[in-house]
């Protein structure tokens, strides 16, 4: 988000604003018990606050030696006025003891709500947003809704509260001036405060831009020191940076001055308040319609007030600040999944495994169609090979099956059924994938195995480790299965994340196998070893091998060849070759391209 954009004020923002309040209710609804609990300590919290200058009054006129001749120690309202302090502090206490669940809670639930919202949303959606901005989602939600419970439980209500209890008081006991000039004085004090804030941002906002530009350039320039020593531009990059740091100095100079004013028109409101609150007070006690205590009765309650609103430019900031990231998750709430079970679909039946593409067309943009009428069948226990160069749409045709997009046109089926008319869950249970680049977890290797599965034996992954010909390499570590493999698994080869990926395949035990250029990034040993494991899995299942390497699929029982996303050819190795066409020429020249390397490797030139 532009810090320079984001807190722009519109009626549209102020609706949205509100909108984004009422969102918090169902997270309070859950523990409304406790709630009004809570709300109730904070009643008595405040009860007890405002209790303390009506004691203090009582005090002061029991000393007042105009009024008594003999002064006697008024111990009873010395104990009280220490029992009101102390139930001020406890029940304040108590309500914080039982907002935190509510609060807690609220966050765990949106965190959960918005990973789960996350999973939901398609694949195109994850291609396109950056993972770090996904993770800002994530953070800033929870912040931003345990900031506003916060400020609203522990700022925001309990000074109305206090105001609401002032104002009976003031109305209750004195003339109708005390409380037009202690609200008068607050309704000031709060207009002055906000205005000054709402400037004070723009420039903070300004500040904070010109900052990160004057360090980025700073940055940039320090990364391309080859290329700023080439040209001379020493100078420019230094007259760059002086210039944004020269508008970062002026705006920090005005949020400075802001904050100066701020800090004098807040204390010049408050002596105004108390000045004229002390003349009023003085001329009635002068003319003896009021007692001394009464004097330093008001004279306390507004100050007490003001205690409160010093925070007042905090608060304010940091509720907008809280609402704009509210928004950011509200808004990213209102993004619907682009694939949904439909209400009527039921559960994938697996009998015998047949694949089947008919006549279908997908574009991942409007303007850019991928697949044109591709139809193809896979019988059940049988391998179909797909190649074609970079682009030709083979990898489109496993994230079709998967059903990360909806084709559009066409069918996809499996044992006769159209994947729209299965359950997602289901459809995906049914599928094992060994893709082209394998991303682990930061975990464990044994994590990383059971995650195909999370309820199987150490016994089954035991035995799937074997089968991927992993088992023994994994017994060598010295942690064993409880080797932690990094971020993304880069603390293992290619080739043994492969061999994860294939153990992960046969511990899912699925009807049907997808193999997506799983060895195009290996060499030719850990090629065949890979192989080998792969032959092994494929027995007696449906496979379909997207591949690059013409070597590694010549055992398929069909091929097909594509090119710009339609069927140009198909057929089984021996047919294609005799056909003399696109697959007999890409193997000619994979062949010849294997015997230089051959060559080279003989001469010792690689």
């Amino acid at each position: 988000m532009r810090p320079d954009l984001r807190y722009t004020e519109s009626p549209h923002h102020e609706r949205r604003d509100w909108a984004n309040l009422r969102a918090l209710l169902p997270y309070l609804w859950e523990y409304r018990g406790r709630v009004l609990l809570a709300l109730g300590c904070l009643v008595f919290a405040k009860v007890a606050n405002i209790g303390v200058p009506l004691v203090l009054k009582g005090i002061v006129d029991s000393l007042d030696a105009h009024r008594s001749a003999a002064i006697a120690l008024p111990a009873t309202l010395l104990l009280a006025y220490g029992a009101l302090k102390l139930g001020n502090a406890l029940f304040s206490e108590l309500r914080d003891v039982l907002f935190a669940r509510v609060r807690y809670r609220a966050m765990r639930r949106l965190t959960v709500r918005t990973l789960a919202h996350l999973h939901d949303l398609s694949l195109r959606f994850h291609l396109e947003r950056k993972t770090g901005a996904i993770s800002r989602d994530l953070e800033r939600g929870a912040r931003s809704l345990s900031t506003l419970l916060n400020y609203l439980a522990f700022s925001i209500l309990p000074v109305l509260i206090e105001f609401l209890l002032a104002a009976v008081l003031l109305l209750g006991r004195y003339p109708t001036v005390f409380t037009m000039i202690v609200f008068g004085s607050v309704i000031a004090y709060v207009a002055f405060t906000l205005a000054i804030t709402n400037w004070r941002m723009e420039h903070r906002h300004l500040m904070n831009r010109l900052e990160s530009q004057a360090n980025n350039e700073a940055i940039d320039s320090l990364i391309n020191y080859e290329t700023v020593k080439y040209f001379g531009n020493e100078d420019w990059e230094l007259r760059r940076c002086d210039a944004t740091l020269a508008g970062w100095e002026n705006s920090a100079v005005l949020s400075q001055t802001s904050m100066s004013a701020l800090n004098f028109g807040q204390g010049a409101i408050i002596a105004v308040g108390v000045t004229l609150i002390l003349f009023a007070a003085a001329g009635q006690v002068a003319a003896g319609q009021l007692t001394l205590g009464d004097l330093v009765l008001v004279n306390a309650l507004l100050l007490q007030l003001f205690i409160p609103l010093n925070f007042l430019g905090i608060v304010y900031r940091q509720i907008k600040y809280a609402l704009a990231d509210m928004d950011d998750l509200i808004r990213l709430f209102e993004r619907t999944p682009e694939i949904r079970d439909a209400p009527d679909v039921v559960p994938l039946q697996v009998t015998q495994g047949e694949l089947r593409f008919e006549n279908v067309d997908f574009a991942y943009q409007p303007d850019r169609q991928i697949l044109f009428e591709v139809s193809f069948t896979v019988p059940p226990g049988r391998k179909l090979a797909v190649v074609g160069a970079s682009g030709a749409g083979k990898s489109t045709l496993a994230r079709l099956l998967f059903r990360f997009y909806e084709v559009n046109g066409g069918r996809v089926l499996i044992d006769g059924q159209d994947l729209r008319n299965v359950t997602q869950q289901s459809l995906r249970a049914a599928i094992g994938i060994v893709p082209q680049d394998t991303v682990l977890f930061n975990d464990t290797l044994y994590y990383n195995l059971a995650y195909a599965r999370p309820d199987a034996s150490r016994e089954e992954i035991a035995a799937a480790a074997r089968m991927a010909q992993l088992h023994d390499f994994i017994n060598e570590l010295p942690a064993g299965y409880d080797t932690v493999v990094g971020e993304r698994g880069l603390k293992l080869s290619g080739g043994e994340k492969q061999r994860v990926a294939i153990a992960r395949a046969i511990l899912k035990r699925p009807r049907i196998l997808i193999f997506d250029e799983a060895t195009s990034a290996l060499d030719s040993q850990s090629e065949q070893a890979i192989l080998q494991a792969l032959r092994a899995v494929a027995t007696d299942h449906t496979t379909l091998v997207i591949a690059h390497r013409l070597s590694t699929i010549v055992d398929a029982d069909q091929i097909l060849v594509l090119e710009q996303g339609r069927v140009r050819e198909q057929g089984s190795h021996r047919e294609l070759l005799q056909q003399d066409g696109m697959y007999a020429q890409m193997w000619a020249l994979q062949q010849q391209e294997q015997a230089v390397r051959a060559e080279e490797q003989l001469l010792g030139l690689d």
